[in-house]
């Protein structure tokens, strides 16, 4: 290689793609920063991450530019981040571009004074552009020094205050009808006939559907209902959906989804497990059952380290060219299927509605199974039995091809969404399979990620933990540790969890405002700190903390977590009418405080057979707890009784005598 920098030492993919530009990069580091500031030199932070194409584009035209790269060099001090490994860096960058008016979006690229502080940035630009943009903001500040850190100082100030305002506090009490205004409200933008948001690109986002699923159950909503059923049955038939090879991309950029932006996110698919998994519960479609299975067979075949870890992302390129890995050429499909060729053409629409672009076709469906199966004389389970068959040969053929670029890193936060959607499917089927990857997924982030005192390792590569964890670790990690309990008795998974809590405690929580910083707030570093309360693609970490917080009071009795709660909400109740999209996960939390919600906890020899029994249907006011033995959880503690089931039916610790049948115990969860 004619050139090599300093990101060769790294372990993300993303810094490793830009090692070998001409341009000198380095790795994010307050060392680093010190050192800028030391010199006087203007900093350039580039943020992307591996499955970003427009990042790819910009690497090419002008990161691998040598006359670039000379212009970059001799000005700035130039930095590469992955913001999949550093979000709190990332934050503080997209937040300094969007108070400058710029749309966010990576690549984000931004000029820093020497201490950091942000003074100019945008995302995606031509090498023209940039060469004169990045030109003109040096010549600028050596010109004119006091002006550029007076503008500097100010826009760091507008991000402390942006960062660390937690949003207008109102005592508004929590209450039902609040929670049905938001939702009336957020029904205008249902897109009852595709599903999803209205308009284009559509995204996924679990977080709105889990929250939409339950208020619809609890509120017998049956439009909401419909919208949920409607969504997750056009995403499943979409593009966006692999059809040959299971995993959802990142979103569609039409309306119908159906061409996808190709990347996978391991962060999207481990959610839309839990998703689907409690849709069918709730719906039994056998559509999503599918889903279910072949979203765990693409994890394990395409994103699973052999040490039990999920990496993070498959690119959206392969060849130079986005989503080339999985479209189809009409002649390809007909040398493949022979005479099947006319059927499978009308089963996923090598048609006009399936034709994209330069002679390639998007697969995607129509119709439920069972409805094409009738409209071709068939019955299910002989097209069960063609789409096996076609799937095989397709993925066989597709499997010769370049693959997507892997991003192989290990983030402990969406693995831990991995293990919570394995978990749910589990709890769904019963697939002992789900359950052993759930396992050893979660074993693997005790044993590589969690030390001795309960703290958290972000990032994980070949036996290499690095980067202190973040709250959106802590968060989900508690979430999916404190489900492993709840599913499998073992009482381990609760004590971790609990840990974690302490250390979190004690490392995370701002007093002040009763929220949890996304950063430890003991950490020395030159960027803000932040609260991190909206919902996006994934959950908010203060809202996961709070949901973890209620679950952990019930099961251990600890008031002090009850307490924490009602500080947290006064910041988001205000929110949740006006912009509902943004505060699902709150909302369930919402939900759980004002409709009925249980605790069961099931003891004996048969307590995992009579916890399958209730499980089969949608339960989402339901806590579960079981044991076969004394157990010293509070929530199980002295229930056991040698030669009983004994099922406990409580709420919020005050429970009714105990029952022997699921039947019994499914009696008093209706009243």
């Amino acid at each position: 290689m004619k050139h090599t920098n300093q990101l060769i030492h790294e372990t993300s993919p993303y810094l490793l793609q830009h090692a070998h530009n001409p341009v000198n990069w380095q790795p994010w580091s307050e060392t680093l920063i010190e050192e800028a500031k030391a010199s006087g030199r203007l900093i350039l932070v580039s943020i992307g991450y591996a499955a970003c194409h427009w990042c790819h584009v910009m690497e090419h035209e002008s990161f691998e530019d040598e006359e670039v790269a000379e212009v970059m060099n001799r000005h700035f001090v130039c930095i590469k981040v992955d913001r999949e490994e550093r979000p709190d860096v990332d934050h503080y960058y997209m937040s300094a571009v969007q108070l400058m008016g710029m749309q966010g979006g990576w690549p984000l690229n931004v000029i820093a004074l020497p201490d950091g502080r942000p003074i100019w940035g945008g995302t995606y630009f031509p090498k023209d552009v940039w060469v004169k943009n990045v030109q003109a903001v040096a010549t600028y500040y050596h010109e004119n020094k006091e002006k550029t850190q007076e503008y500097g100082a100010q826009l760091e100030d507008s991000i402390q205050r942006l960062s660390l305002s937690a949003g207008i506090e109102d005592p508004t009490p929590i209450d039902r009808h609040l929670l049905e205004q938001g939702v009336e409200a957020w029904k205008s933008r249902f897109d009852r006939k595709e599903g999803g948001r209205l308009g284009a690109p559509k995204f996924p986002m679990p977080v709105n559907l889990d929250f939409l699923m339950y208020y619809a159950w609890v509120k017998k909503d049956d439009v909401t209902r419909e919208f949920v059923k409607t969504t997750l049955e056009k995403m499943a038939r979409g593009g966006i959906y692999d059809q040959v090879g299971g995993g959802f991309a990142r979103y569609s950029v039409d309306e119908n989804w159906k061409v996808p932006h190709f990347e996978k996110m391991l962060y999207d698919n481990g959610q839309l497990l839990s998703t689907y998994s409690k849709a069918y519960q709730l719906y039994k479609n056998e559509e999503f059952k599918w889903v279910v299975y072949e979203v765990v067979d693409f994890l394990e075949r395409e994103m699973m380290d052999e040490s039990g870890a999920f990496y993070s992302s498959l690119d959206a390129d392969s060849e130079g060219e986005e989503g080339r890995f999985y479209v189809w050429k009409e002649n390809e499909l007909k040398t493949l299927l022979g005479d099947d060729y006319p059927l499978f053409a009308a089963c996923y629409n090598v048609n006009s509605k399936g034709y994209w672009e330069h002679g390639n076709y998007i697969l995607l469906r129509n119709s439920s199974d069972e409805e094409f199966a009738a409209a071709n004389g068939m019955s299910p389970e002989h097209l069960q039995r063609l789409l096996a068959k076609w799937k095989y040969k397709l993925l066989k053929e597709r499997s010769k091809r370049v693959r997507p670029g892997l991003d192989d890193k290990t983030l402990t936060s969406w693995n831990a969404l991995a293990i919570q959607g394995l978990v749910d499917a589990y709890n769904t089927f019963r697939e002992v399979r789900f359950l052993e990857l759930a396992l050893q997924n979660a074993r693997f982030i005790r044993e590589s990620q969690l030390t001795s005192d309960g703290k958290l390792w972000h990032s994980w590569k070949k036996g290499k933990s690095t980067i202190d964890g973040f709250l959106e670790d802590y968060s989900l990690v508690i979430q999916a540790f404190l489900s492993l309990f709840e599913t499998t008795g073992d009482a381990s998974w609760a004590e971790s969890a609990d840990q974690m809590m302490t250390y979190v405690n004690n490392h995370f929580y701002g007093k002040e405002r009763g929220l949890f910083y996304f950063s430890d707030k003991q950490a020395s570093t030159s960027i803000a700190n932040h609260f991190q309360n909206e919902d996006n693609v994934i959950p908010a970490s203060n809202s996961v903390m709070a949901n973890n917080l209620y679950r952990m009071y019930l099961l251990f009795g600890r008031p002090e977590y009850q307490a924490m709660i009602p500080r947290m909400l006064p910041y988001i109740v205000p929110n949740f009418t006006r912009y509902p999209m943004a505060y699902a996960n709150w909302g369930m939390l919402m939900l759980k405080l004002t409709e009925p919600y249980f605790e069961v906890a099931v003891c004996g020899i048969n307590s995992n057979i009579l916890l399958k029994e209730m499980k089969k249907d949608y339960r989402p006011n339901v806590l579960w707890a079981h044991c076969n033995t004394d157990s010293q959880v509070p929530l199980l503690k002295d229930r056991f009784v040698k030669g009983d089931d004994l099922i406990y039916v409580c709420r919020e610790g005050a429970c009714q005598l105990p029952v022997s049948s699921s039947e019994e115990a499914l009696k008093l969860l209706k009243g």
